[in-house]
């Protein structure tokens, strides 16, 4: 079955504890915690003490997906904020492979994120060093955008990378997964899904994530 991924940015963050309630209860594998600067992505979302109330509120893994520039200067602080996996930007990060190294020696698994227009071919001397690729299938910055088909064939190609090289690496995609789409993303190799307002904005949240998790 898929790891499902509820994205807080789409909560209702005037009650983001009983949000956190509903995940807690619900068949949700982890939390999507995504950081914006306002440089890297054109949108400001939350930060570190916004996380450290989330990881007390919750046992789930706590993926953190930073699309900030300079990541580096805030591993430490997020990991003392409760992140268990921590993902960077390969656009962001011109010295990836530190980056990785980094966050590893604190004691969490390591992500990478493409964006759209970012081929799967640059994760190529990456890959075997990582736990995770963050597949953004919108152009990150904004909850509630359409999801872009291409993604589709960017994650067969990935899966196929992972497979020859026999690695255990997870595929997440971000953005835009609903319930009509989710199972044409899982054929395609994808194994976790992030889902903000299909997840948020359905009747009842619970039973959404019940279903997104038995595809």
């Amino acid at each position: 079955m898929p790891i499902i991924a509820p994205s807080l940015l789409a909560a209702d963050f005037l009650n983001l504890e009983s949000e956190c309630r509903m995940i807690n209860e619900s068949e949700a594998d982890w939390y999507h915690l995504d950081v914006m600067d306002g440089q890297f992505v054109p949108n400001i979302s939350f930060g570190i003490p916004v996380i450290e109330k989330i990881r007390k509120a919750t046992n789930k893994v706590c993926d953190v997906h930073l699309m900030i520039l300079k990541p580096e200067q805030l591993t430490e602080a997020f990991k003392n904020a409760g992140a268990d996996i921590l993902t960077v930007h390969i656009e962001a990060c011109p010295h990836l492979h530190r980056n990785i190294q980094q966050i590893k020696s604190l004691g969490m698994k390591a992500g990478v994120a493409l964006n759209p227009h970012t081929p799967v071919g640059d994760l190529t001397d990456i890959l075997h060093d990582i736990d995770l690729v963050c597949m953004m299938s919108v152009n990150p910055g904004f909850g509630g955008q359409k999801f872009i088909p291409h993604t589709l064939e960017k994650t067969r190609q990935l899966r196929k990378m992972i497979t020859d090289r026999g690695l255990n690496v997870h595929i997440e995609i971000d953005g835009g997964v609903t319930a009509d789409n989710a199972a044409e993303i899982l054929a395609a190799g994808a194994d976790v899904l992030v889902a903000g307002n299909t997840v948020f904005s359905a009747p009842d949240p619970k039973a959404m994530i019940a279903r997104l998790k038995a595809m």
